[in-house]
């Protein structure tokens, strides 16, 4: 007897006397139902909205499908779910979760102008790919470069947002400069060899406040860390003491950004700074005394001593004044390990000890913040052809840092992933299953029922709606 059964059906392995069967017939499932809460984070605090305000659109509008409002929307939150290729949204783009956080109103796709694109809601790479290489209202405006990125609003866009969502100044604010690498394997624009990192790449340099990123700017990596350093510094403070007119500030980076223009800058403007300093020989001769204790300590305990010292120190020719430097002496196992800092707090504010352990060694927390947005955020994805695009690529990554950021510190404030990584998030909260039911006047999401972590999920529903006052 000749039997029925589907060519689309998958047959596997029997388990107890049942057989195994599947289909891809399941209808409209998402694996990302838990990224309805960064639609909550845009709809209490407009991110994405002011971010695509920073470009202007000379498209025709009769002719346009997708805002740049939505293409900027599908980009980022496409970041925030691992989705770092362009290629990847020529299939996220038939899916309903990603339309409804982009805001669209089909979100099947059903009404699009041409039959071969119904079905996809969203865009797909080729014109997400003309937005990244958007052209510069600083540059010529080539002829097909219909959406151009204004980019002095852009570069200061992470600043205005940190200070809209920061509601009460702090007494001390501190800013952490780093520069790091971004290796290249093409031929892009500006790339360059770089003999500390033994590779071809790029050198962007990052301001944080805390977990808050300030800044973020691609550069070539011919130049020193500290490069430019001071032009972004100036224009931070301006924008800063705009808004909070008394608060302190403190800079606070590595030797790499030790340099007397910054310094002076920050002594003549009322700028409080806390640098590495490379150790030299005049260095290591100052502390060699205190050094000796140190080793006679770690030779009658047995374990890892320091101390620390403090001194008026300036250079021979590049320094323009004498300025205070706290040195550690510190004898381990494996011998001699000296550290510098140098700093224009007095010794009544911080002493020696507190001020390298306490302030200045705080600072590595900021390098975790960087590691999260290139292994996690993909910043370091820039493989586009021109600098500018690259440019436009690491700032998206940073507003997909800064949309999961104000997830974990307002939804997940006071739970067991209050400190957790961007891709803990991702993970545990973002990819939930979930089968998804339009109707005229309802969207449904029937989340998996095994979910494990259901109550938190409710419990940073509530502090989002309660901290953004949103009603449903």
């Amino acid at each position: 007897m000749r039997t029925h059964c589907s060519s689309n059906q998958l047959a596997f392995q029997a388990i107890h006397g049942r057989s195994v069967k599947g289909s891809f017939d399941g209808g409209r499932i998402t694996s990302d139902a838990g990224a309805l809460l960064l639609r909550e984070i845009e709809q209490g605090q407009h991110l994405l909205n002011r971010f695509s305000q920073c470009f202007l659109d000379l498209r025709n509008p009769g002719f346009v499908e997708h805002s740049v409002y939505e293409l900027v929307s599908q980009r980022i939150y496409g970041l925030c779910l691992g989705n770092e290729d362009l290629n990847d949204h020529d299939q996220l783009r038939a899916d309903p979760l990603l339309a409804l956080l982009c805001g669209k109103k089909d979100l099947e796709g059903s009404h699009r102008r041409y039959v071969r694109d119904r079905g996809k809601a969203l865009a797909g790479k080729s014109t997400l790919n003309r937005l990244e290489t958007a052209g510069s209202l600083l540059s010529k405006r080539p002829r097909y470069k219909k959406i151009l990125a204004e980019t002095t609003e852009l570069e200061e866009f992470f600043v205005h947002s940190f200070l809209r969502t920061t509601k009460k100044p702090p007494r001390l604010l501190i800013l952490d400069f780093d520069a790091t690498d971004d290796p290249l394997q093409g031929k892009q624009e500006g790339r360059f060899f770089h003999g500390y990192y033994d590779c071809y790449c790029y050198l962007p340099l990052y301001v944080f406040c805390g977990d808050q990123l300030l800044w973020s700017q691609l550069r070539k990596a011919d130049i020193e860390a500290s490069d430019g350093a001071l032009e972004v510094l100036k224009r931070i403070v301006k924008m800063i003491r705009h808004r909070w007119p008394l608060v302190q500030i403190l800079i606070r980076a590595d030797s790499g950004f030790c340099r007397d223009s910054l310094m002076s800058w920050c002594e003549a403007n009322g700028v409080k700074y806390l640098f590495g300093l490379a150790k030299n020989r005049r260095l290591l001769r100052r502390i060699s005394r205190t050094m000796k204790k140190a080793r006679l300590d770690w030779a009658s305990s047995g374990h890892a001593a320091r101390r620390f010292t403090q001194f008026s120190y300036r250079t021979r020719s590049s320094w323009s004044r004498g300025r205070r430097v706290v040195a550690k002496a510190e004898y381990l196992d494996k011998g001699e390990n000296p550290r510098f800092v140098v700093s224009n707090f007095s010794s009544q504010k911080y002493e020696g000890q507190e001020l390298y352990e306490k302030v200045y060694c705080a600072r590595g927390e900021m390098e975790n913040r960087i590691k999260e947005q290139q292994l996690y955020l993909f910043a370091d994805r820039t493989s586009s052809a021109t600098m500018a695009a690259n440019q436009l690529r690491l700032w998206f990554s940073s507003l997909a840092y800064v949309i999961l950021n104000e997830l974990r510190s307002v939804g997940l404030r006071g739970t067991r992933m209050a400190q957790a990584t961007c891709a803990s998030i991702r993970l545990k909260l973002l990819k939930i299953g979930a089968h998804v039911k339009l109707s005229v006047r309802r969207v449904t999401f029937s989340m998996a029922s095994g979910y494990p972590d259901q109550d938190l999920f409710r419990l940073v529903l509530d502090n989002l709606q309660r901290a953004y006052h949103l009603k449903c």
